[in-house]
């Protein structure tokens, strides 16, 4: 559409239904869905957060919010659905089937593309977890519109009446906002602690609008032999750790990295680095934090030797607490740090690191 079209249509009185390219009438796609990721009978928690956000989205829309869980036909799938409403959604699409009890591509993305063209949602979203991405690509595919991806702000655009979804761009270093005019539904995905968690009501239910699902076991081409635990899934998670200290390069070398996990062993936190580090090797990938590794939002936030460049930024300023240690006072760090203090982090961290040890010690001994 050019800029011409649309001054024309601004300068109309009686204003016309929104229409595709191709003639397709945009106004019958209506409410903002979130996929409930259940997963071996849990919900991934980015669920629950991304219905927050969606609530924020329906109110200005003026539209419902819905949950849309797929799954077996078992307790822990209608356990789901009581969640959802817990968190917020009005109402919950629910689609059960035994091929849909473990994740697989096909299976989920004919199950959601059924539910999408039947139903006709305005605004899908998923987390951008390893499930989520996986399936909201070949969802977008099959309904053959557009997907933001790594979203860091979801907002409604008045002008347009559409989702303005924000993600950093050109590794991290500038941020663009993402329309999809002519297109429905429009679909974001957002990574875990990115949105704040949204306050439960127990006990809230609503209505479940349960969908026959039209899969076969014999139309999926892939299967699943066995099932291999995450070795990991039980250890304590960096982004849903209350308290993260991490490291950049200002620590200098690999070696000085150690002062950042005594402080956060001290603290009974976790530890985690900025991506210059882990590039570098000094920790592990699974440990970056940031726009390209984990977002975090925790209580308190320890960042010794990092500059603050955009794109760490992104990934820890919804923390409560920012403590930035930094020798450079000019530090981009410094401009959204609760607390900062300027000086050498090789001599701050071994000395907060003592001071906290005498202070439990002392605390245990009173004890």
């Amino acid at each position: 559409m050019s800029a011409e079209d649309i001054d024309q249509e601004q300068s109309t009185p009686v204003a016309s239904a929104p229409r595709r390219a191709d003639g397709a009438d945009l106004s019958v796609y209506h409410g903002v869905w979130v996929f409930i990721e259940l997963e071996r009978g849990k919900v991934h928690p980015v669920s629950w957060e991304l219905l927050g956000e969606g609530r924020k989205l329906a109110t200005h829309l003026g539209v419902p919010v819905s949950g849309v869980v797929l799954g077996p036909d078992a307790p822990e799938t209608l356990a789901a659905c009581d969640g959802a409403f817990e968190y917020g959604a009005d109402s919950v699409y629910l689609m059960r089937n035994a091929v849909l009890a473990d994740y697989r591509t096909d299976p989920y993305t004919a199950g959601l593309t059924d539910l999408v063209q039947t139903f006709k949602p305005e605004i899908m979203l998923l987390g951008a977890t390893t499930l989520g991405r996986d399936l909201a690509g070949a969802l977008a595919t099959t309904l053959a519109t557009g997907l933001t991806a790594d979203c860091t702000e979801l907002r409604i655009d008045d002008e347009t009446r559409s989702l303005a979804a924000t993600r950093p761009t050109f590794g991290g270093s500038l941020l663009c906002t993402i329309h999809t005019l002519e297109y429905r539904p429009q679909m974001a995905t957002v990574r875990p602690r990115v949105m704040a968690m949204p306050e439960r009501v127990p006990g809230k239910r609503g209505q479940v609008i349960e969908h026959a699902s039209k899969v076969a076991e014999a139309d999926i081409v892939t299967k699943i032999l066995s099932f291999i635990p995450d070795s990991d899934a039980e250890k304590a998670q960096l982004a849903y750790a209350d308290i993260v200290v991490a490291g950049g390069r200002g620590l200098g070398k690999p070696e000085n990295f150690k002062l950042v996990q005594d402080l956060a062993a001290v603290l009974g936190g976790d530890y985690g680095g900025s991506r210059p580090v882990t590039h570098a090797g000094w920790i592990a990938a699974d440990r970056q934090i940031g726009q390209t590794g984990k977002t975090i939002r925790p209580k308190l936030y320890i960042a010794a030797g990092i500059s603050g460049a955009i794109q760490h930024r992104v990934g820890v300023e919804g923390a409560d607490v920012i403590i930035a240690i930094n020798n450079d006072p000019n530090a981009p760090i410094f401009d959204f740090a609760t607390f900062g203090v300027v000086g050498d982090a090789l001599q701050i961290l071994p000395a907060l690191t003592e001071a906290l040890r005498e202070r439990l010690a002392a605390r245990k001994a009173a004890e």
